[in-house]
Formats: structure tokens, sequence, C-alpha cells
């Protein structure tokens, strides 16, 4: 592969070649020789040249042709009407129809290669919306473009040469769309002696034909839109009328915040949750976690006096029992904020039951007594959830092994913590809980198959986590695979091999495994109408399964599995369900925050360095350390940093990387920049209060304007000083 020098000296000889040749074209004057007038004078040249030597004259003209198109200049429409002038309208309208192509195929590389890699790297967030219609109807557009001549054909090369679409679509679909145009001016110029101005090729009935041709292809694709799902709903019988406007399958965030809209809203609404209201996040996620690492962190706190100048015993005595008593009680006084009592009274009608999807529009529910009962509704949103994932290791079913959800039942049962805990998977949970668990006293050792911790952050931010958890205690293994659970009369073994191929045998009391999460999708009767999963439920942009009346939200949906992006998506999905007739809305994935909430706490919003490079975008870095900020120094939290990504030379903010105290807190700032496209300049110049953790916001955004100084004006600046002291 050549060196990127290489590409971009050979980018410069085909810049200037090109100039040299569009410099040539005019200077030779050879524009005066591509006019109406000069075509006319020439005519019975053209005729006599074509009956002395047709081959020569036709393979000249085709490569005048491709060679007037490649470089844009002006001439094309002249050499199409001589084309029908001298070889006619059938063999004008193939010379014209081939040259033009593949002219217009040549420019359209040409500015591909020149310019595509630049403009996308440069402008990659605002040009995302863009690839991925071209992605999706670029060949509808294109054909649509070149039915209208009133857009130059010139612009359309360049146009599309910065987009995505495939070179043989851009080939056949140009070939095809530009047919009409050509088949017209070639037949005009059989009259060429009758024409006095091009303008007299169009008249505006001729362009409105067009105009409409044009839409054609638009206008079929949102016939086939609409009339697609007939196929799909062919098989079942539609209702006359409906039990609700909307059913929602799944108590968690998705479903809660889908209900919660729909009765604000005032349609008749049903949530059907077979277990707990509040989902994984309440029961099992985001509340007992996050209550654990709060009791792990004073722990760690009170550990750590002495660093304060407080005199402590030597270590804090844990109460598991109580702190496990703590985690429970946190889920209790949130649960009633999603009680069914709570949203019984807000209107939803609350059904304790499993469903199961009988047809587009029909729920069959099981009753806790085993009764079951049907409801129908005009739309349908599945907000299952996911659960986690049991890795297949021999002997583990065997272990007594825990998960993130069955963990807080299991060891609320415990006196004290695991004596030997071992936590498989070095992702965002398996990181919390492994450094909770040990601040709270296990012996944790944590195996990660992987290179290193936090596969999606970049690797500074995994290094230093990983740092922070060995300083904890934590024996992390990673590039190590889990082999075999082994019991005997010395206890319970973990077979883990080393990329070495060495095998280790490392004794445990406790398993957890912290590896993933799959979506939920087995017994709601997907299967059976047909609805496309592969790991999560194939839904497009309006959220929408192959019926659009059926949509998916949260986890079971992806590509996010987090609790925001479920009520995010929960949005779309219920007005896109309940107004869609009128208007949808495609789900707005463009800024995205999350964060892993180990000490420090890890916040990511948009690009990393990573997503970067692996993407060729290119990006300026900004850092600023959290060891330079006074209430972070005050406060014992001055580990970590701000990193923030922009368009080169530009303030416009790409992504933000936050490791350090209260992380997910200051993401907030950057979230709303990011989703109202302010600028670093727009954060520093705004006012932080002193001293807080929320000055490394304006602080990096300060670092970013001393790195952009203007120097030359400083300087003037500067002797302008001077003089004024003389």
């Amino acid at each position: 592969m050549s060196s990127p020098h290489s590409r971009l000296l050979l980018r410069v000889l085909i810049v200037v070649g090109l100039v040299t040749c569009i410099v040539a074209f005019f200077a030779t004057g050879l524009h005066r020789a591509l006019t109406l007038e000069t075509l006319k004078n020439s005519q019975h040249y053209l005729a006599q040249l074509r009956h002395d030597s047709p081959w020569m004259l036709t393979a000249g003209f085709f490569a005048v042709y491709v060679v007037v198109t490649g470089l844009s200049v002006p001439g094309a429409t002249i050499l199409t009407l001589a084309a029908g002038a001298v070889f006619g309208v059938v063999a004008g309208t193939l010379i014209v129809s081939f040259a033009s192509t593949l002219g217009a195929l040549v420019a359209m590389l040409v500015a591909r290669y020149v310019l595509r890699d630049t403009i996308q790297s440069r402008f990659a967030s605002r040009l995302k919306a863009i690839n991925e219609g071209v992605e999706r109807d670029g060949a509808a557009y294109l054909f649509g473009l070149r039915l209208l001549p009133v857009f130059p054909f010139f612009v359309i090369n360049l146009v599309m040469g910065l987009t995505n679409l495939p070179a043989r679509t851009y080939y056949w679909v140009s070939q095809l769309g530009m047919l009409p145009a050509t088949i017209l001016y070639v037949n005009a110029g059989t009259q060429l002696a009758g024409i006095q101005s091009l303008s007299e090729v169009y008249s505006p009935t001729l362009l409105i034909s067009f105009s409409l041709l044009a839409l054609f292809p638009l206008i079929a694709r949102f016939v086939v839109r609409r009339l697609a799902p007939r196929k799909a709903y062919k098989p079942w019988h539609k209702p006359k009328k409906f039990d609700c406007n909307l059913i929602v399958i799944g108590g968690g965030s998705g479903g809660l915040v889908s209900a919660y809209i729909a009765a604000t809203v005032k349609a008749r609404v049903t949530l059907i949750e077979s277990h707990k209201m509040g989902g994984d996040c309440l029961n099992y996620g985001c509340v007992p976690s996050k209550t654990l690492i709060q009791a792990a962190k004073t722990a760690h706190q009170i550990n750590r006096a002495a660093a304060t100048g407080l005199l402590s015993e030597p270590a804090a005595t844990v109460s598991f029992k109580a702190v496990m008593q703590r985690v429970q009680q946190a889920v209790a006084r949130i649960a009633p904020h999603d009680s069914p009592e709570r949203y019984n009274a807000l209107g939803v009608d609350v059904i304790d039951g499993y469903a199961r999807l009988q047809d587009p529009w029909t729920v069959s529910i099981t009753l806790p007594d085993g009764a079951t009962r049907n409801l129908t509704a005009r739309s349908i949103i599945i907000a299952t959830g996911a659960e986690p994932v049991v890795p297949s290791i021999s002997g583990i079913e065997d272990s007594g092994f825990v998960t993130s959800d069955t963990v807080w039942a299991r060891f609320s049962e415990l006196d004290a913590p695991p004596p030997h805990l071992i936590v498989l998977g070095g992702g965002p949970i398996g990181c919390e809980l492994a450094q909770a668990f040990a601040r709270l006293g296990s012996q944790v050792t944590q195996i990660e198959a992987g290179h290193r911790l936090l596969s999606r952050e970049d690797a500074e931010v995994a290094a230093l986590v990983q740092a922070s958890l060995e300083t904890d205690g934590v024996d992390i293994r990673t590039d190590t695979k889990a082999v075999e659970c082994l019991h005997d009369h010395s206890g319970k073994y973990l077979l883990i091999q080393r990329r070495d191929g060495q095998i280790e045998r490392v004794p445990f009391d406790q398993l957890l495994c912290a590896v993933g999460r799959k979506a939920r999708l087995t017994g709601y009767g997907l299967e059976e109408l047909g609805i496309e999963t592969n790991g999560t439920v194939q839904v497009n942009q309006y959220l929408e399964t192959r019926y659009p009346n059926i949509y998916a939200v949260g986890d079971v949906a992806g590509p996010y599995q987090f609790t925001h992006m479920a009520a995010h998506q929960a949005w779309y999905a219920c007005v896109n369900a309940l107004f869609g007739g009128f208007k949808r809305y495609p789900v707005d994935y463009r800024i995205v925050p999350w964060a892993t909430f180990v000490d420090p706490e890890v916040a990511r919003l948009g690009l990393n360095e990573q997503e970067a490079a692996d993407k060729g975008i290119s990006v300026e870095v900004t850092r600023y350390k959290l060891d330079e900020l006074d209430r972070a120094i005050t406060d014992d939290t001055a580990l970590g940093f701000v990193k923030v990504l922009t368009v080169p030379g530009k303030d416009r903010i790409l992504g933000v990387t936050i490791v350090g105290a209260q992380a997910a807190e200051l993401m907030a700032e950057f979230v709303l920049a990011m989703k109202h496209g302010l600028g670093l300049n727009k954060i520093l110049g705004t006012i932080h209060i002193y001293p807080t953790m929320a000055e490394a916001n304006k602080f990096v955004a300060g670092e970013w304007k001393r790195q952009h100084a203007p120097l030359r004006i400083l300087a003037i600046m500067k002797r302008y000083h001077d003089w004024r002291r003389r």
C-alpha cells in the first residue's frame, strides 16, 4: 500500500494536471470552437469527414466528448447537438450516451479521489446523515437529478464524488437518467439549421415534464414503502376497532416512558409487565449497583482518612449484610416512582402478566392465575429489555455462579463479602463490581479475554482505570480465557488459560459473570409473526419492525444498552405510534453520552481517539489534567483528565472523554454544547463557579484557545503597547 505522502503527492499531481488542461483549453481558444455558430459553420465539413473517415471521426468525437465532460468544461451541449447533426438520432444517441456517462464517471472518480477523504474527515458528523441517505436512497436521488436538466451535470459529478455511492451504481444510473435529455438534444441537432439559440431546445412545458419525470423514482419509492407492509399484513385479519391506542410490553425504562407519554396525550394505553416494574435498571442494574458503589467508596475514603489529616482506625469495619440491606432499601425507596399504582393514577392500565403477540394488533396476556386475556391495539411497543449472558464454560452450571441480575438476592444472604470473588468480564459492569467488592473486603480476580479492560475506551483511559483497580487490590488478568469450573473436597476452582497457553487454577468462593447482556427475544411471538431478529429486534430509523404498527425500544432494539437511551427511543416510538399518520420522526443517535462508574469515573460523548483513528477522521485533541484543578486538589480527587476532540483548527466539538471524580456530571455541559452546536469558545466565555470540578470544562476550552492564539495579531499588539510606553 502506498504511503500517505505518496498519495498526497499523487493527488497534487492530478490537481495540477487538471488545472493545466483547463487553462490550456481556454488559453488556446478551444472554448470558442464549441459554440452554436461554429457548429453551424462546420456542419458541412463534419458531414464530409464522416463520409470519408467515419470510424476516425467517431473515435475522435467520442474521445473529445469524454475529455470535455471529464474536465467539466463548457461544450457538452454543443457536442450533443453536433452528434445529432453529424451522426443522426440513433448513432448520435449511442455515442453521446456512453461518452457522456464515461466522462461523468471520470469526473466523479477524480473528485472522489482528490477531495472525498478530506471532506469526509473534516465534516464527518454533519455528513453522517447524508451518507446514510445516499446509502439507502442514493440511486433514486441521482436518477432524479439526472432527469432534471436544470441541475448542471458537472456539479452533480462533483457532489456525488464526495459521497460513498458505488461507482458501478453511479455509472448505470447516470446513463439511464441522462438518456431522455440526450435523445432530446441529439434529435434537436438533426434540425440544427433551425436553431438560433440553445434556449429554444427547451420549452416551459418540456421542463415541467422533465421535472415530473424526475420525481417519478421518489414517488415510486414512496408508494413501494407504503405498499410493502401490505405483504406482511396479508396473512392477518385487522380488527375493525381496537381496545387500546397503544399496548406496551415491558415495564422498564423504555416501556414506562412510552406509557407515560401516551397517557399524557390522553391515549388509551395498556402496560404489561410479567415481573417487576422498573425493569433491570431499578431492580438489578443502575440503582443497586450505584448504591453498592457508594458504600464501597465510603469505605475507601475512611481507609484513606489519614491522607486528609484525620485519625482513623486502621481500616473501616464493613457490615456486609447492612450494606446489602441498604441496597434493597434504595431500590424500595425508588420503586414507587415506577409502581403500578402511580401509573394507574396517570391513566395507564397496568396489567401483571406475560404478553405474547398473536397477530400484528392482538396481544395475548397470561395472568398470574393462569387465565388468559386478549387485547387489541392500533400500535404495539416492545420494550422487553435484556438479560445477562452466561458464558459457555465447562462446569459453570454447577459452580453456583451469579450474574449482575442475581448477585443482589444471592449476596444479601451473606454475612460477609465473598472471601475470594472471580469476576468474568472487563467491561463497565465487570469493572464497577470488581472494584466495589474489592473495596468492601473481597479478594477479587478479574478475568478478561481481550487485551485490556474497557475495550471501547481509549487505551490511556483503560490503563488509568486498570491502575486504579489494581491499587484497590483487584488482580486483573487480561488476555486470559476461562476454560473450566472445577469443584473438589478443597473448594471451587476456575481453570484459566493465559495468552502464552499456560493453564492456571484460581480458587474462588463466588463466580460473578459480567461478560455482557443480550436482548430478550424469545417467548413473545416474534418468530411466529416473522419479525426479524439478529441479536436484537431489527427496526428502521423510526423504530418500526416489519409491521409499521409494531415498534421496539431499549435494550431489545439496541444499538445502545443504556437506560437513558431506552427513554430517548421511547419518545420517538410513542410519538410515531400515535401520530405517525401525520408525521414520523427518525430517532436521533447523534449525541449519546454514557459513563462507567468506577473510581475515577469515566464518561464518554461522541468520538474518542480510538474511533477517530479507526474511521480515518482527522481530529485535534486538547487535554486538561485534573491535577491542575484547584477543587480536585482540595478534594484529593486530582486523578484524571478532560479530553476534547475538535475539528482541526476549529472549536467545533466532535467528542469528549472525561476521567475523574464526577465525570458523568461534568459531561452534561458538553452534551448541551454538542446538541446545540456550541463550540469551545462558548464554553470558555461562560462563567463557572469557583472552586468547582466544572471549571475543568472551562479550562480545557482555555487550553484549546491558548493553542490557537493569533500570534501575528499578538505581535502587533505588543508593538502597539511598546509604542504606548514611549
